[in-house]
């Protein structure tokens, strides 16, 4: 009898710690369950906002691309309809020359070359007519030209350092108009003039945009485009200013090294191009000098007018296709 209690007593104890010992296990196993289950979720989300992060950096970068794409359009346009204006070409030349003097002083030129050469050499008035008329239409066009590509080109070759000089400025906590007055003390002719005019610009109640813009109308040259571009795009979409500028920094020492080189490899055939350009006038001005009758007929016959202006307007053709072959844009 007693060891039937024992045995009874034994038995309800193994069943109720098992009860006990099952019901706690489901408890724990629902709590890892529980917990499981957050964790995926967790690493769902996860996932989730790392990819609408990048889908909004995205939609970023593409609207900086469509604002820069849009600002280099319309700079574009303003840069090809200067290229025909002679008041747009004197400012980029640098010169204070009113047009009107401009004009005045070619015309003033047309008609003295026209008696030099009508009564002097002694050419028809055809021949002398079409002299004046390069002389005084074609001459003072290009100088001024050679003058404003070579401002340009001094502008281009020092404005890398510039942008340098900005971004260590930015990066040791000066701000951005104490920069550029920096660079209107420091920096080389034009550069320094065209900032120090920016400056006093600014001070007088400019924004920094308009200031910019009247920059690109005096000296368009690519380098300013792209350093007003940045600064605009910055100024309405925000980030960092100094790590624009030094990309910016490193980009035009790029192009500048792709210019040199594509400069070295093309001087053969800007070379050869010279050379056969020249090769006309030149084998004509020394049958001159070895018999001055043999090319008489040329400028006192009609018919031999009609040959040099053919020979001329073909030349000119020619000249204008050598110089679309070798001339490479950047």
């Amino acid at each position: 009898m007693d060891m039937t209690l024992i045995l009874m007593a034994g038995l309800a104890f193994v069943v109720v710690a098992g009860l006990g010992l099952v019901f706690a296990g489901a408890g724990s196993g629902s709590g890892k369950t529980a917990k499981r289950v957050q964790a995926v979720a967790k690493k769902g989300r996860g996932p989730l906002k790392a990819s609408t992060a990048r889908s909004s950096a995205n939609d970023a970068v593409l609207v900086r691309r469509k604002q820069l794409q849009a600002a280099l359009q319309e700079q574009e346009k303003k840069r090809r309809a200067a290229m025909f204006d002679a008041e747009a070409r004197l400012r980029e030349a640098g010169l204070t020359l009113d047009v009107k003097k401009f004009w005045l002083m070619s015309a003033v030129l047309a008609v003295v070359v026209t008696l030099l050469v009508l009564v002097m050499v002694g050419l028809s008035l055809p021949v002398s007519l079409m002299a004046g008329f390069v002389a005084g239409a074609g001459l003072p066009l290009w100088v001024v030209g050679f003058l404003a590509k070579r401002r340009n080109a001094k502008f281009g070759l020092a404005f890398a350092d510039a942008v340098d000089i900005i971004v260590r400025g930015l990066r040791s906590g000066l701000p951005l108009h104490d920069c550029l007055k920096v660079i209107g003390k420091e920096s080389p002719e034009p550069l320094a003039g065209e900032f120090r005019r920016l400056v006093e610009n600014l001070s007088m109640g400019m924004t920094l945009e308009q200031g910019l813009e009247k920059m690109f109308e005096r000296l368009p040259a690519p380098e300013l485009r792209f350093f007003s571009i940045v600064l605009n795009i910055q100024q309405k979409t925000g980030g960092n200013l100094g790590e624009a500028l030094g990309n910016l920094s490193s980009v035009l020492r790029g192009r500048r090294m792709l210019r040199e080189k594509i400069k070295a490899l093309s001087s053969e055939a800007v070379a050869s191009a010279a050379v056969i350009g020249c090769m006309p006038p030149g084998v004509a001005a020394l049958l001159s000098v070895v018999n001055p009758r043999y090319l008489t007929v040329m400028f006192t016959d009609p018919r031999g007018h009609l040959l040099l202006a053919a020979g001329a307007v073909i030349m000119g053709f020619g000249t204008m296709v050598m110089r679309k072959m070798i001339n490479f844009k950047f």
